[in-house]
């Protein structure tokens, strides 16, 4: 593919990414484009399940945090710790607890 330029991010990277902390509006659209793309643009589901407030309901944002950084092992939800800090993590979190009401 002439023209294309293909970056492979390892540790040391990734380990880099998270020093620079994201902007609220960057992690909006990253929960937007990347959540949503498993749990459908709307969060009403689809590979992954619903991620409305309603049924976010038992879930606290520890635990929700905890699933984002380290996965669910035996499903589809990858761990996202290798590209998210702890606190960005929990700022998703909170985010679809309240719809998105940060």
């Amino acid at each position: 593919m002439a023209g294309w330029t293909f970056l492979v991010a390892g540790p040391a990277v990734a380990s880099e990414l998270q020093e620079h902390a994201r902007t609220p509006s960057a992690l909006e659209q990253m929960v937007r484009q990347d959540c949503g793309s498993c749990h459908g643009l709307t969060f009403k589901g689809g590979l992954g399940s619903p991620l409305l407030p309603e049924n976010l309901e038992n879930y606290s944002v520890e635990d929700l945090s905890s699933i984002i950084l380290d996965g669910l092992p035996g499903t589809a939800m990858p761990p996202w710790r290798a590209i998210i800090s702890e606190s960005e993590a929990a700022w998703m979190a909170r985010y679809l607890k309240t719809g998105g009401s940060k």
